[in-house]
Formats: structure tokens, sequence, C-alpha cells
């Protein structure tokens, strides 16, 4: 391990959450400032001692700069800050840049932060654009070809080459909103079986409605400080970024280098070697799902399982509690919520509170590490992040 390793150099002191669902007059940056706020008052941090924010886009607001919008929103200047864009994977991507950050000296207290308002800020022609415009200008988006399109390819051929079945991706679903009917603010808690997964309609083929993530408004929040400062601030249960890695193996989606194995491969590997520990060692998951087939592909590429069983392991309920790896133990963007780019720091919320001991009726127990993987663009870009408790350091 080198010396400018990011392992346990920079601690979570504070999480941070706005509410989630159909939350109808709130634009992107009250929510934001709503989670952050949030963030903080968990930190014990004032907003005056917040010197770098990171943020994502939203695609209901007009800003380029979001991190520069919500400072001025939120009132705080900070001396270092930037708005990430890797589509998915722009959630795990903020905490090594952040960690990066403070380790080197940028800042001292960042703020990750990013909301979105997809569910009741987006007026019809903004939400086909949100669907279109990561497409190549040239020959993708005149033609139309949405995410889920490009998503469903790669669950298509999965299906061909490994024999999953509908069936396998319908367990997913259940399993995420069984997850889900844990969770206080989830956006949908129904109970869901297998049939009803099958016989919602079609999406795009393999995936029906139910196969596919929610729309969402929400916003995500998280305070990041080296982790001296954490010990100096007292703080009680501070998380630790253990790894992180990241790959980029194409942009579009007929030059994927193999439509069922992705740069999570390469970028959990990374996340691993950094940490120091294995997938057997991770006690709790945090699973990019903003389409069934997805997270069956991801349980295999961050080793889990062997590539091809994913779906026999799900269907095993090795992703749920008691099994191999409880993952989306919030019901994940198929169930909790899905507000676009800030939907995976869901994911980071929820791993974090796990390992805190905070999640009541759903903790796992004696959770002390946890893994959260981020995607996008049709599998273009991976990010893996690996946290751990102090005891795991």
């Amino acid at each position: 391990m080198s010396d400018t390793s990011l392992r346990g150099k920079v601690a979570i002191i504070g999480i941070g959450l706005s509410a989630v669902g159909k939350v109808p007059g709130r634009s992107p940056l009250s929510l934001a400032a709503e989670a952050a706020a949030n963030a903080l008052a968990d930190a014990g941090v004032a907003k005056s001692e917040v010197d770098g924010v990171l943020s994502s886009h939203a695609f209901a607001s007009p800003f380029h700069r979001f991190s520069v919008a919500f400072s001025e929103y939120f009132g705080i200047r900070p001396t270092f800050s930037n708005t990430l864009q890797v589509s998915g994977a722009t959630a795990a991507t903020m905490f090594s840049i952040g960690a990066a950050a403070i380790h080197g000296g940028l800042a001292k207290v960042v703020l990750l932060v990013a909301a979105d308002s997809l569910m009741t800020g987006l007026t019809p022609d903004l939400a086909l654009r949100s669907l279109t415009e990561s497409r190549d200008q040239q020959y993708e988006m005149p033609f139309g070809i949405p995410v889920a399109n490009t998503f469903a390819m790669t669950a298509h051929r999965h299906m061909r080459e490994f024999g999953t079945t509908p069936e396998q991706l319908a367990e997913v679903a259940v399993m995420h909103r069984r997850h889900a009917a844990r969770t206080p603010g989830a956006q949908q808690t129904m109970p869901i079986t297998a049939a009803d997964v099958l016989n919602s309609p079609m999406v795009t083929t393999p995936y029906h409605k139910l196969d596919c993530s929610l729309i969402s408004d929400g916003g995500a929040a998280f305070v990041l400080t080296s982790a001296e400062h954490a010990r100096a601030l007292g703080i009680g249960r501070p998380i630790y970024i253990l790894g992180c890695g990241e790959c980029y193996t194409h942009e579009h989606i007929f030059l994927m280098p193999s439509l069922t194995t992705t740069g999570a491969v390469e970028s959990s590997r990374r996340a691993y070697v950094m940490a120091g520990y294995r997938p057997s060692d991770m006690d709790v998951a945090g699973i990019y799902d903003c389409f069934t087939g997805t997270v069956i592909m991801m349980l295999e590429d961050l080793g889990f399982c062997r590539k091809g069983e994913g779906g026999p392991f799900v269907a095993d309920g090795q992703m749920s509690y008691g099994g191999q790896i409880p993952s989306n133990t919030h019901g994940g963007l198929l169930s909790f919520a899905h507000s676009g780019m800030p939907g995976a720091l869901f994911h980071f919320h929820e791993v974090i509170a796990q390992l805190r001991g905070q999640c009541g009726q759903r903790q796992v127990e004696n959770a002390g590490l946890g893994l959260v993987h981020s995607l996008g663009a049709g599998f273009a870009t991976n990010a893996t992040t690996i946290l751990g408790t102090e005891g795991t350091l």
C-alpha cells in the first residue's frame, strides 16, 4: 500500500437527507439545503466551518455550477468547490474526490451535497431531455434512445449467455420492496410479488415497470474531514473511507467491451486493494439498482458471486438479511427513492447508518465494513467505495 493511499485518512462525520418521494413546491436548492443542514447538525459542525463543497448537476435546476449556486443559497463561501458529472457514478466519485481534497490540503471540512426534483420539478420537455441528453449527440440522441434501452441490452445478453430468467429479475424488485417496508420515509412500501412485477406494464424488454427504478424528489448530504480533525472534534462514531476506485470503459453502448462484464470489476478491485479487504469481508452493501438486471450483474462484478450466478444468488436470498451480503437495506432506487444523480447518495446514507448501528428494525447485526457501488451511462462509469468503522482500520 502506497504512502499516498487514502485508507483511513478521511472520516465521514455527518449524514443528512431531505424529504424524498413526492415533495411538491421544493426546488433542488431547497432540498439540498435541507439535507445539508441535517448533515451539519448530525456532525455538530457549523456551516461557517465548511470550506469545501462538491455537488452534482440537477435536471430540474438551470445552474451549470450547482455547487456555487448552492453555496450562495446556503450562505457559505468555500475555497474548494466543484460540480461533478459522471452520471450515476457521481455519488461515489464525490467521496473519493472529497477525500483526496482533504488529504491534499485543499480543504478541511468538505460538504458533499446533491438534490433534484425529478418527480414534481420537470416539465414534459425536461423529462424527455433528462432521458436522452446523456446519449451521443450525433448517433444516438437523434433516434431517441433513452437510458432504459441501453441497460435493457445488457440484461438481454446476460439472459442469453447465462440463463438468467425474468423471475430472477423480479425477485430483485420484491426484495427491495421488502426492505423498503422497514424504512421510514421510503417512497414505495406496498408489498409486491414476483407475479406483480411480471404482470406490470412492459417498458422495454425484458424490463417491466416494476423492474425499473422510481422517479423521485430528494437530496442527501455528507460532512467529511480528516481523521485527525474528527478526533479533535470528539466525533463519537466516525465512519472511515478505506478504499475507493473508479473505471471508465466506454462512452457509446455499442463500444462497451462486454455487455455482461463491466468496469465495476476494476473499480472494485482497486477499492479492495486500497482497503485491504475482500468481497467476503463485507457486511453490508449499497448496490446501484436502476434496473433489476443491473443488480444481478453488479453482484457478480463486485465479487459477491461468480459471473453468471447472480440470478440464483438473488433467488436464494443471498442479498437480504441472513444472506451473504445484505444489500440496499433501505429499499434502494427501486423502492426507497431515485432522484437522478443524487440517488446513489441514498445508498451511502444507508450503509453509513448501518455501520453506525442506527437502522433499528432493519439493522444488519455487527456491521463493520460496507461497500457502495454507483454507476451510470449504460455502465460507462463505475465507482466503488469501501467504508469501515474505527475497528476496521
